[in-house]
């Protein structure tokens, strides 16, 4: 089987728009304030139950499986699926907060 320049070049990435970092930057941006809430967020879950943040960077920041997980921590399936569950919970009640509800 041959493969064609033409299918090369696609398959390198040869229709994407190149983007200066500055332009990259500005793009990051609009979205720096969801990422310092959802730090701050994370941080206080780690506060409240360092295991349900470590399920949280696990699944989501690292893309583990509920078994993967589980593996990791050294604990039941059920047990991930639990912190899971409550973790993005508290986090979606944290993260749609308004600052002045403390």
């Amino acid at each position: 089987m041959s493969i064609t320049r033409a299918q090369n070049y696609q398959k390198r990435g040869g229709g994407l728009q190149q983007v200066s970092l500055s332009d990259a930057a500005g793009a990051v941006g609009g979205r720096a304030a969801e990422l310092i809430a959802l730090d701050d967020a994370l941080n206080g879950l780690a506060a409240l139950d360092e295991q349900q943040a470590r399920v949280v960077e696990l699944r989501f920041f690292g893309g583990l499986t509920i078994e993967e997980t589980a593996e990791v921590l050294g604990i039941s399936h059920a047990t991930v699926e639990r912190d899971w569950r409550a973790a993005r919970a508290w986090l979606r009640r944290e993260m749609t907060r308004e600052p002045h509800e403390s």
